[in-house]
């Protein structure tokens, strides 16, 4: 093995641990294409050489981490592959959670087209939609209002919020969805 290939084997190894810790704002260069734009992003890498076959919490994780990170594509190249977007939960959140709740548009609707299920809870009991309720109260971001009624629109049960939010808009809008709560 070259001094290159152990280092990238270590940077792997890292990368799967923080992965695992949930060391997801940390882990953002790795989901980014190469600087040449020839190459892909380190975590895509690794997984066509299937380095992560031993390591399957670490590539839910990265999936879930991708979600996080609004890195759509990797989302849609995980998902292709057939990574459960439900098993990388070790921060409490599951990849559509985070989507949701850091304001993931594009990855948001690409889970909802992956008919991901809305009404599995967090650590905190709270639902994709509840957790984007929750978010556009407490860390709003430009997309909320659009993910939440992306989420009424694919099914999300109105009653999993804390209804009344707080926020007359998005109160309005659940509203709309459902006359009983």
């Amino acid at each position: 093995m070259t001094q290159s290939d152990t280092e990238d084997r270590q940077a792997f190894r890292e990368a799967a641990d923080g992965l695992l810790r949930g060391d997801f704002s940390r882990l953002s260069p790795l989901f980014e294409d190469q600087k040449s734009r020839e190459s892909p992003c380190p975590i895509l890498t690794w997984f066509e050489k299937g380095w992560f076959d031993t390591e399957p919490a670490a590539l839910h994780e990265a999936l879930t981490c991708a979600c996080f990170l609004g890195q759509t594509g990797i989302v849609a190249f995980l998902l292709e592959k057939g990574v459960d977007p439900l098993r990388g939960s070790k921060t409490g959140s599951n990849g559509f959670h985070w989507a949701a709740g850091r304001g993931q548009l594009d990855t948001v609707k690409l889970l909802i087209e992956h008919r991901v299920p809305l009404e599995v809870k967090n650590m905190y009991g709270g639902t994709v939609l509840g957790t984007a309720v929750w978010s556009a109260i407490h860390e709003p971001r430009i997309d909320h209002f659009n993910i939440i009624e992306a989420l009424l629109r694919a099914g999300a049960r109105i009653e999993a919020t804390d209804y009344p939010s707080g926020d007359p808009r998005v109160d309005d809008l659940l509203r709309r969805y459902g006359e009983t709560f």
